[in-house]
């Protein structure tokens, strides 16, 4: 049963009406994010099988060594997106289906998404 929050959050909303439309397959994974207060996530699923193919974020050792001072700006978000599409082409990911999770597309999302998109992810 949904909470009372769940079925009034405007976000959680269209992270349904979204996920409702959206599939990852092997040979089009879906790249989805998470933004949270502090820290920013993304991954490439797999849907059919259920497995997290790529994942970075801030709180990443990666990220870690290339931007110690940390952050949630939007300088993090662009750095965990450019992390994400170095690893995903690694695996030989070249497209993917963009979930944003319900999330705006402008600001972090907008500026992950563009990073991914620099490193040769099409969506």
């Amino acid at each position: 049963m949904l909470t009372k929050r769940e079925r009034k959050d405007p976000r959680l909303i269209r992270k349904r009406r979204i996920r409702r439309k959206v599939l990852g397959t092997a040979d089009r994974p879906r790249l989805t994010i998470y933004k949270g207060n502090r820290h920013i996530y993304a991954q490439i699923i797999d849907d059919e099988k259920g497995h997290t193919l790529v994942a970075a974020s801030t709180r990443g050792a990666e990220f870690r060594t290339r931007m110690p001072q940390g952050g949630k700006t939007i300088d993090a978000a662009r750095m965990v997106g450019e992390i994400l599409g170095e690893k995903a082409l690694a695996q030989g990911i070249q497209q993917v289906v963009f979930d944003r999770d319900g999330f705006l597309y402008h600001g972090k999302v907008k500026a992950l998404a563009d990073a991914v998109r620099e490193r040769g992810i099409v969506f």
